[in-house]
């Protein structure tokens, strides 16, 4: 990939700019374009934790309108890798780029849908008296958009090995998830009144716990960019 960069000259919403552009310019957009992507689904999973942990009402309803901009965003990554494929002439390696980024894209917009479900019931659970504190909540949202960012800094980098460390870090958010789905149950058992606040909670945490997943399969990808390996489903990453 060049150092120049293009995606300042072509703006989102629409292809048809793009026609002039050569191979590496093409894959520099595209480059640039699921950045970007990333850099949005991440501010989307903060604001929505922050919206909930805040008792944030506006700002719960800003991650929610922004999911409609996140989707757009996928289209135009997908229309472009469409074209690149197309009209150019891609090296083996331009090929798992772009096979890489098409995986990775849906898996952005799913975590920002994940985001913005969490958004939605921080509108619901603002309303009612707070149920916990949130420690692990939290614990599990920081680790979860850490885990974000150094994806997306290790996609950028073709960093196999900070790859394989981050997955490992899903077990981290799996361990919170067990924690606060025992902590939320005890507590509607304790008080079954509770029970409305705590049950948004248990989709808060399920909403955590698959954005790691998510997370995980991205770093799986950027493997196989830089070493042309599948290690999905491998005992041994």
């Amino acid at each position: 990939m060049g150092e120049n960069t293009v995606s300042d000259a072509v703006p989102w919403g629409g292809t048809g700019q793009i026609s002039g552009l050569n191979k590496e310019q093409h894959l520099d957009l595209l480059k640039d374009k699921i950045l970007l992507l990333g850099g949005k689904t991440e501010a989307a999973v903060e604001g929505a934790m922050r919206a909930l942990t805040e008792r944030n009402s506006e700002l719960a309803a800003a991650v929610a309108d922004e999911d409609k901009v996140i989707d757009q965003m996928e289209l135009e990554i997908d229309r472009l890798s469409i074209d690149i494929l197309g009209s150019q002439q891609p090296t083996e390696y331009d090929l798992r780029f772009v096979v890489s980024v098409a995986k990775i894209t849906p898996m952005l917009e799913r975590i920002a849908d994940h985001a913005s479900s969490i958004a939605e019931a921080a509108l619901i659970l603002n309303n009612e008296p707070q149920v916990n504190n949130y420690i692990d909540m939290s614990l599990m949202a920081e680790i979860a958009a850490e885990m974000l960012r150094d994806a997306l800094d290790a996609f950028t980098s073709e960093d196999a090995e900070k790859s394989r460390a981050i997955i490992e870090r899903d077990k981290n958010i799996d361990e919170c998830y067990h924690r606060v789905f025992n902590e939320l149950i005890e507590s509607m058992i304790r008080d079954p009144t509770t029970t409305p606040g705590a049950a948004h909670l248990l989709f808060v945490a399920k909403h955590l716990e698959r954005i790691g997943d998510y997370v995980k399969d991205i770093c799986e990808l950027n493997v196989y960019l830089r070493e042309a390996v599948f290690i999905k489903h491998s005992a041994k990453y």
